[in-house]
Order: C-alpha cells, then structure tokens, then sequence
C-alpha cells in the first residue's frame, strides 16, 4: 500500500529508512527546533534517495517543541501513529486505493498538520479512513466531500513548509477505524499511556492487507 502513493513507487533503490525517535542522538533539539536545519538534516539522511521512509509507533520528542502537543494531564503526546514519507516538496501523492472523500480542511498552527484530506474505503467489508496530511494547500481546491476516488488518482501534493505546519516537505500518511467524530482531522500522534488504543484504532499501513 505504502509503496503505491508515489511515482516512481518506493522500493529498496530509492527509499531510506529515517530513524527520528529520541533514541536517535544524532537527532535531537538543535536540529528540529530550527526548520532550515531539519530540512538539511532530511536531505542529507535521504543521501541518493527519493524517499525517506518510516515513525509508526516511533516515539519522538520533537513534538515537545510544540505547545498543542501537551495534554490535560502534563505530558505529551510524543508516540507517531502514522507512516511519514519525506520527499521534495510539489512531490505528487496518488490514492492506493478506491475511496471517497470524507472531509477536508486546513489544520493550521505550529506542528499541525496544515491541508489534510481524509478518504473512507471499504476493504473486506471494513470501513477504514486513510488521512493524508501536510499537502499543499492547492489541493484543497474543488474537492468535495462524497467524490470518488479511484486507485492511483493524484490525491495532492507534499506541501513547503510555510504551509504545512511548519515542516520539511513529507506526507504523513495515517489509516483510522473509528475516526471518532472528527471531521478533516483526527490525531497523528499519541501519549504513551493511549497508545494500546491507538495502535488497534490506526494499524501499521505498511502491514495492512487490502487482499
């Protein structure tokens, strides 16, 4: 699934596996709390690559960096609950599977998720949503909740980082259960103490079967 939302599609040739969890010292505040540093850091972890590859169930302090991951109960909501693939921004985004849109909208703020674009799918009789965020906001332009959305149509593309929350060029790509509600939103990230619920409600994209 993974593999088919870009073209070329990612393969061992061209895709990096990106290690940001805080068990990464190599990775740490100096770099993601300055934007231009964390892009060069992405581009010289990419090498000769296209893609950069990886975060499900990674526990990350960067989102310690930004207020609107702190919860009620004075920690933070630090455990990512989706796969990030990290490419030039403008990259193009394509649809792994037939949906329609379900909702849409701008996510604005430090760390958010800027334009974002959540597609309901039938899949063995199971509805599952799949949210593509941090896309360009053009690609918000004429869609409409209910289109249909076929196997490789072109979803959007990876934002600049003036547009997408504040962060070098990636897609974080998210599949959901239970949306619980939420409507061209539903959280990318995690505290610990949630993270039995969350890893059941969002299952690994990449081990996710459609057959």
């Amino acid at each position: 699934m993974i593999s088919t939302l870009f073209v070329p599609p990612l393969s061992n040739a061209n895709t990096q596996i990106l290690d940001l969890s805080a068990q990464n010292p190599i990775f740490n505040a100096d770099i993601y709390q300055h934007i231009g540093r964390f892009c060069q850091f992405i581009r010289e972890s990419l090498g000769t690559n296209k893609y950069g590859l990886g975060g499900y169930l990674e526990h990350r302090r960067m989102y310690e960096s930004h207020d609107n991951f702190a919860t009620d109960q004075k920690d933070f909501r630090n455990i990512h609950l989706g796969i990030d693939i990290w490419a030039e921004a403008g990259t193009e985004v394509f649809a792994p599977m037939d949906g329609i849109v379900h909702s849409f909208q701008v996510n604005e703020g430090s760390g958010n998720y800027g334009p974002t674009v959540i597609v309901a799918h039938q899949i063995q009789g199971e509805l599952i949503y799949s949210l593509y965020g941090h896309l360009a906001t053009q690609d918000l332009e004429g869609l409409v909740v209910g289109q249909t959305i076929q196997q490789g149509q072109l979803i959007g593309h990876l934002g600049n980082s003036s547009e997408n929350g504040g962060w070098p060029p990636h897609l974080h790509f998210q599949l959901i259960r239970d949306l619980q509600g939420f409507v061209g939103d539903y959280p990318g990230v995690c505290s610990r103490r949630d993270m039995d619920f969350y890893a059941q409600n969002c299952p690994n994209p990449e081990l996710f079967r459609l057959d």
